[in-house]
């Protein structure tokens, strides 16, 4: 019996709701996540950046998530990932040229960025929808990549954007962007979305609704459910980090119900072993 088996047999779940691959149905998507996702609509008619920031775990790439799966119901319209953001200037031009099926001209930059903004605008005609592009980790992003994106997204001597380009990223990002070599991208920035620590009432009820959408709202006790939320000290990853090592003993223990004699047991532990190896 597999791991996701024994997680049914014991508990009745229909995925880990603890893991970075938990169905996008399955997470919370709150009210300003939800107006984030509304005001980027509007860039995809005019063009522009948009902008994501965040502490590591506080759900920027769990915001990008939503956006995707948002932005895919609208008909015509063409959203793309990058998946390599620390990439050089070749290999960008590289992978964005797959993405949008436009083949690579070698040793010809000019070429490939002719051939893409070609194809764009082409799209803009048929769809009236500007292209999407979505750079998470985007703080790992070299400097002459972000400013060909800003050339590459602007016509008409800078009056038209062909392209909508959302960046996510930690606090990193916000510092490069004020450099002075990348000052013409950070004064285009037409929309910026923060994420800031969670209050521990929102973490309670984040991970009531996994478990409930997982298929065992009763797997922890409401009194788990909050000494985990005050642990987690508003990070949404330590949250769920916490909870999988939770699931994972009392799987292993085959306890049926996860509750705080539980966390203590672990965390006391962890905490006796740590002063140990000191």
């Amino acid at each position: 019996m597999n791991d996701m088996q024994h997680l049914h047999a014991l508990y009745g779940l229909k995925f880990n709701p603890f893991i970075a691959a938990v169905p996008l149905e399955a997470l919370v998507k709150d009210e300003a996540t939800k107006r984030f996702c509304w005001r980027v609509e509007q860039i995809i008619l005019d063009g522009g950046f948009a902008l994501v920031t965040g502490d590591s775990g506080t759900g920027k790439s769990v915001t990008l998530r939503h956006l995707n799966e948002h932005l895919k119901n609208m008909p015509e319209l063409s959203v793309r990932i990058i998946t390599r953001p620390q990439s050089g200037i070749r290999d960008f031009y590289r992978e964005v040229s797959e993405l949008f099926d436009i083949p690579m001209k070698q040793n010809n930059r000019f070429g490939n960025f002719s051939s893409l903004r070609a194809q764009w605008q082409s799209h803009i005609k048929a769809s009236l929808f500007r292209p999407v592009l979505l750079i998470d980790e985007a703080q790992e992003a070299c400097d002459d990549v972000l400013n060909e994106l800003r050339l590459l997204s602007s016509v008409d001597l800078d009056s038209k954007n062909i392209l909508a380009v959302i960046l996510a990223g930690d606090k990193r990002l916000l510092e490069k962007l004020r450099q002075s070599s990348l000052l013409p991208l950070e004064s285009r920035i037409l929309i910026r979305y923060h994420l800031d620590k969670k209050p521990q009432n929102e973490l309670v009820h984040i991970l009531t609704e996994l478990i409930k959408r997982a298929g065992s709202p009763e797997l922890m006790t409401p009194t788990l459910i909050q000494a985990i939320a005050e642990h987690a000290m508003g990070n949404l990853r330590a949250m769920v980090f916490m909870a999988n090592e939770l699931l994972a003993a009392a799987s292993e223990k085959e306890q049926r119900q996860l509750d705080e004699n539980l966390f203590f047991d672990i965390y006391r532990t962890s905490t006796k072993k740590k002063r140990t190896e000191k």
